[in-house]
């Protein structure tokens, strides 16, 4: 059943939503939907109502980007080790199509096409985005593994 994706922090705070890896301080680290970049991350803040990084007092400021920091230092070794084609990570906190703060963990990779590598992510076509190919899916169940297991070693 897809339904958890309409309210992703509601299923994810209920334990319905399957891409949680992890629960963090303030948000919840999750697989992303599509795959086209394996290892591809989000960090989805802890409750309904919040559309934005300030909207959350100070304190819980830096506690949710201390989240992020810890999801991307999780992605980047998982990857590291997945593939030797690694690059780094790319971290943005966007919030242009969904109405809840969520920053995105983007591996990037030596065999990304050459006019793309170097470019944001939102640049690749739109069909990488919704191919079936692409989603997530048990071949990427082994790195899921890992990022949950460098997150739990973590904090």
């Amino acid at each position: 059943m897809d339904n958890w994706r309409e309210d992703r922090i509601g299923s994810a705070i209920r334990g319905e939503n399957p891409l949680v890896m992890a629960r963090m301080s303030t948000s919840f680290a999750v697989m992303g939907d599509t795959q086209f970049l394996p290892g591809y991350s989000l960090a989805l803040v802890d409750r309904a109502g919040v559309g934005v990084l300030s909207d959350l007092p100070r304190a819980e400021r830096l506690r949710y980007v201390d989240d992020v920091e810890r999801l991307a230092d999780a992605v980047e070794h998982a990857c590291r080790e997945h593939d030797e084609a690694f690059r780094r990570v790319n971290i943005e906190i966007l919030g242009n199509s969904d109405p809840f703060l969520h920053a995105h963990v983007w591996p990037r990779y030596d065999w990304e096409p050459a006019e793309l590598v170097r470019k944001p992510v939102w640049l690749y076509p739109a069909s990488r985005w919704s191919d079936p190919r692409f989603a997530f899916s048990a071949v990427h169940l082994e790195l899921r593994k890992q990022i949950a297991r460098n997150l739990a070693a973590s904090g």
